[in-house]
């Protein structure tokens, strides 16, 4: 072998070697090793913060709005004899009392409203919150159409404040709620009593009066669909048809302890969430849940604020089929 051959075999063996030692067993994989499955990889603790629940709705200014007057127990209805307006009424107008065990409680309509018609039958049965009768605000108010879903969000809000904004006008500033959320049925008043006929018996004795159905006369409110009705002060001006945004806080916590929304499996007052272990097991616990604004959610009673929380909360069992479990070797 001559010395050039020889040189040039004992440099591929080295470059052999060189390639060998660089993919030794003993090198990092090119892939590591995924986390053991049901390892926690991200955790939230609890924390403490003012916390408000609000609803955002689209309404119109409206002349003359029409809202529900409701039952403020349950109870018997028995209306009163309205009589028709000569002008906007500066003092609440009595239409209505509930009778519940013998005891009296009465139903106005407030002042600056005037009656519209009964919403039930005289004599009832009513529930406390039932709308039972149409009345109509003299003037300017703002109207918001809502959905089932809005409607149930702000039913219990009667106190709650509500901040309106018109569009390309005045803003923010309080609109005072009217009546109830709720769709209202066609209002009616009833007919007056039939007048005696003497001159048809030909005697002094009147005539037995006719069953009168109660009608629709002009002043009969129309059904409406479910609405919010508030009114803006004395010192806003307000354009009949102008759209305007309106804000409702529905309640309020302060100082409640929240945890982020991820972290928590349920809903409607009952919730569950993953406590982490200092060894990074996981426990499900059952908590009660309060408010939310979307982010964080009011945790009520179930932690004490210094658990460590798994992000996500724990996946709820699905739900049985309709008809219940399916029988064992069923569809194999």
């Amino acid at each position: 072998m001559s010395e050039k051959t020889f040189v040039r075999v004992c440099g591929l063996v080295a470059a052999v070697l060189t390639a060998a030692a660089c993919t030794s067993t003993g090198a990092e994989p090119l892939n590591p090793e995924l986390a053991p499955r049901g390892t926690v990889q991200t955790t939230a603790k609890p924390t403490r913060q003012d916390l408000s629940n609000k609803v955002g709705l689209t309404g119109k200014v409206t002349m003359n709005p029409l809202f529900g007057v409701v039952a403020p127990v349950a109870g018997e209805v028995r209306y009163w004899t309205v009589p028709e307006p000569t002008g906007t009424p500066t003092k609440p107008t009595r239409i209505a009392t509930v009778w519940l065990d013998g005891k009296p409680t009465n139903v106005d309509v407030p002042a600056g409203s005037t009656f519209g018609g009964r919403l039930v039958d005289d004599r009832a049965k009513v529930t406390a919150g039932m709308p039972i009768a149409s009345a109509k605000y003299a003037g300017y108010g703002i109207v918001a159409d809502l959905d089932g879903e809005q409607a149930y969000q702000i039913s219990d809000a009667a106190q709650g404040t509500v901040q309106a904004q018109i569009k390309n006008g005045p803003g923010p500033f309080p609109c005072t709620l009217l009546g109830t959320i709720a769709a209202l049925p066609e209002g009616t008043v009833p007919a007056p009593p039939p007048v005696p006929d003497t001159e048809a018996t030909g005697a002094d004795t009147p005539a037995p009066p006719q069953p009168q159905q109660p009608q629709a006369p002009g002043n009969s409110s129309e059904p409406t669909g479910l609405r919010l009705v508030c009114t803006a002060p004395a010192d806003v001006k307000l354009i009949n048809g102008a759209t305007a945004t309106l804000e409702l806080v529905t309640a309020s916590a302060r100082d409640a302890l929240v945890v982020p929304v991820e972290a928590v499996a349920g809903g409607q007052g009952k919730g569950k969430v993953d406590v982490v272990a200092a060894d990074g097991s996981k426990q499900t616990t059952d908590v009660e849940l309060g408010l939310t604004d979307g982010k964080v959610v009011e945790i009520k009673s179930g932690l004490t604020g210094e658990e460590t929380l798994a992000v996500p909360g724990p996946n709820l069992p699905p739900g049985e089929p309709a008809g219940g479990p399916i029988p064992s070797g069923v569809g194999k």
